[in-house]
């Protein structure tokens, strides 16, 4: 069964965070921190139709300069979320720069704060000058996007500043078995994107779809039902993927994190510190690897991928890795 979704960290451990979800077969993608992306490859970056920023430290936003230059010339908008104060941050970024040559440019910026209640959004348009618009608002109860297929949720947390932290799902996942759509005599095609999209919107099982035949080539087609197709087809459960960056240990931030992650196929954790340096971890309001694994294991996620050390473990990383295995294996 091929995954929907392929996510990889750009940076090393000790470096910007930035986590990049392709979405297969859509051509498009979804970017969890901008840290420095400078040295990945321009044709994945353009994919990006949203990025969701935990906080706004350097180190977590200094890449949405490299992302802007990139797009400027593209028509597909680009949608940013971030914690409260993200408007300002993205006002300022945009109002650093002279755009009286790209008026005629197509491309846009939408940015939402994320606020414990509210969504605060604003546009910001190249014809404009990057200029933004009117202000619009509406009720936030934990879903930033939602479509057929894919939810994408926020909670919370604590880095003496506010900073969110995020989870991916899908609702479903639907494996074609080829194999038999060759013996009931249909083609392989374009048609079953169509097919799974009617299957995430929930249509029932007389609706019906117009598939070419194998044995024209593809020119002769008949109509389908969905019932028809059912035995071509396996459903799963979708999978989740959770990204906690920058937080503080706290009853409070450990509960929603266990929230937000529980079980999660992939658990993307800061884990700056070791255990044994814990009082430094708190007094910058982080995590230790030993809390990220506990977390982990609290969550019951399936698998756990520690990110975002500190640069003073660069000679004991593997200790960091086994730190916060050892926890989450309990």
């Amino acid at each position: 069964m091929k995954p929907l979704l392929h996510a990889e960290l750009i940076n090393s451990p000790f470096e910007d965070p930035a986590l990049f979800v392709e979405i297969l077969w859509e051509h498009r993608a979804l970017l969890f921190d901008i840290g420095d992306i400078r040295s990945y490859r321009p044709a994945k970056l353009l994919k990006i139709s949203h990025a969701f920023v935990s906080h706004t430290h350097i180190d977590h936003f200094v890449g949405f300069d490299t992302l802007i230059r990139l797009m400027l010339n593209r028509e597909k908008a680009l949608k940013v979320y971030g914690p409260p104060g993200f408007l300002a941050n993205v006002q300022g970024k945009l109002g650093g720069y002279t755009w009286n040559l790209t008026e005629g440019y197509p491309f846009s910026v939408t940015a939402a704060e994320v606020h414990p209640e509210r969504i605060l959004s604003r546009t910001f348009r190249s014809r404009h000058r990057f200029a933004p618009e009117q202000r619009e608002e509406k009720p936030f109860a934990g879903i930033l996007e939602e479509d057929s297929h894919l939810k994408i949720t926020a909670a919370h947390l604590d880095h003496f500043i506010p900073s969110l932290a995020f989870a991916l799902e899908e609702k479903f996942h639907i494996n074609v078995q080829k194999e038999r759509l060759t013996q009931k005599g249909l083609s392989i095609g374009p048609w079953l994107k169509e097919m799974k999209e009617a299957l995430w919107r929930g249509e029932s099982g007389d609706f019906r779809l117009k598939v070419p035949l194998e044995k024209g080539g593809g020119a002769e087609e008949k109509k389908v039902s969905l019932d028809d197709l059912k035995e071509t087809l396996t459903l799963s459960p979708g999978q989740k993927i959770a990204y906690v960056a920058d937080c503080r240990f706290t009853e409070e931030n450990a509960s929603r994190i266990v929230h937000l992650a529980a079980g999660a196929d992939l658990f993307f954790c800061e884990a700056g510190f070791l255990e044994r340096d814990r009082e430094r971890a708190e007094e910058r309001g982080h995590l230790t690897a030993r809390q990220a694994g506990d977390l982990a294991r609290r969550a019951k996620v399936k698998k756990l991928q520690v990110f975002h050390f500190s640069p003073k473990y660069e000679k004991e990383v593997a200790l960091v890795y086994q730190e916060a295995e050892e926890a989450f294996r309990g």
